[in-house]
């Protein structure tokens, strides 16, 4: 197992690396969201056909950077607050990004409050995430558990530590301007 420092990872991911990281919720797979081929890799990895991963940033520039339109972003800012848990807000995607949504035209955001995570984000950019198993088995609570899903078909791995009892971010989507759970935080 190649375990690496947090600014190991950093460097990893910003040359198109694919590792499991601790984020501001649980252990996931990650890749730079602005790199086409390390999206599939996750995705790949996953077993995910048409079921986008949500992307993790450190701010609404960075998605709007990444080519998520302003517009698309105004009424969601406010479920990125600090002191709020982590919620990601679905939001309709455009067609030039269909490599992220894999083609459902939506994806879920959110924008981390987390100090750690927050500062690893100001340095890949956003990032697209997925909890790190396998399909139909539980997320990974520290990196042992993941090694077990994943071993050598990732770069890296960073140590968290334990992160028994976290649960996923909270995934709404925003129905005539009210929120519809989607998945449970």
């Amino acid at each position: 197992m190649r375990v690496v420092s947090v600014s190991g990872a950093i460097e990893q991911l910003i040359r198109g690396g694919v590792g499991v990281i601790p984020t501001d919720t649980i252990y996931c797979i990650a890749a730079r969201a602005s790199i086409e081929d390390a999206v599939a890799r996750v995705y790949t990895l996953k077993r995910r056909a048409r079921k986008p991963g949500p992307i993790i940033a450190a701010s609404v520039h960075q998605l709007i950077g990444l080519g998520v339109e302003h517009a698309l972003l105004a009424d969601r800012e406010g479920y990125w607050v600090a002191g709020r848990r982590a919620t990601s807000v679905e939001t309709p995607m455009p067609p030039r990004l269909a490599y992220l949504h894999q083609g459902t035209c939506r994806q879920a955001l959110r924008v981390v409050t987390d100090h750690d995570t927050r500062e690893m984000l100001e340095e890949t950019g956003p990032l697209l995430i997925t909890s790190a198993n396998l399909p139909e088995n539980e997320p990974a609570s520290n990196v042992e558990s993941a090694w077990r899903y994943f071993q050598n078909a990732v770069d890296f791995y960073v140590d968290g530590g334990d992160l028994s009892g976290r649960v996923p971010s909270e995934i709404i989507r925003l129905k005539g301007g009210r929120p519809e759970v989607v998945r449970p935080g």
